[in-house]
């Protein structure tokens, strides 16, 4: 057994959901939660099939979006791991809809941060251990930062 990285390539602008699932049926059905979410949110998706034909299989309403899930799932190249890439919103808009999909078992991370994909590989093939998501903290959250999280999540609409 080996242990690798891969790390997402993808643009600042966009957010990342990886996540893993068990059955070809995947991408159509996490295309249709993504486009009932919202008539804007830009997305492509690709999914490592583990059987048969064992292909990337893709789909979305973007084509740079699908292009890039297709490249980040082929690197990735672990079986029923699943990758989407959106624009024009963000995870929190879909999480709930896409946690609802039959066929989807865990999600690893969803963020716009950049992220490293721990990958393990075995003569079967490859297994996703776990996601590196952004950085490490530089310290503990003061009075004046509680202010600013609570002010930012009423500025943007999150919170009332």
């Amino acid at each position: 057994m080996e242990f690798l990285t891969v790390e997402i390539e993808k643009p600042e602008d966009v957010n990342v959901i990886l996540g893993q699932s068990h059955f070809i049926k995947t991408v159509e059905d996490v295309y249709e939660a993504l486009v009932g979410t919202s008539p804007h949110l830009r997305f492509g998706i690709a999914f490592c099939e583990a059987s048969g034909p064992c292909l990337v299989r893709r789909a979305g309403n973007d084509e740079e979006l699908i292009s890039l899930a297709v490249t980040n799932a082929t690197a990735i190249g672990a079986g029923h791991s699943f990758i989407v890439f959106l624009r024009e919103g963000f995870p929190v808009n879909v999480l709930n809809q896409l946690k609802q999909v039959p066929e989807v078992c865990r999600i690893y991370c969803a963020t716009a941060n950049p992220v490293e994909v721990i990958i393990v590989q075995t003569e079967r093939g490859r297994g996703i251990a776990g996601v590196v998501d952004g950085a490490s903290p530089l310290g503990v959250e003061t009075d004046e930062d509680a202010v600013a999280r609570h002010e930012l999540l009423r500025k943007i609409g999150y919170k009332l």
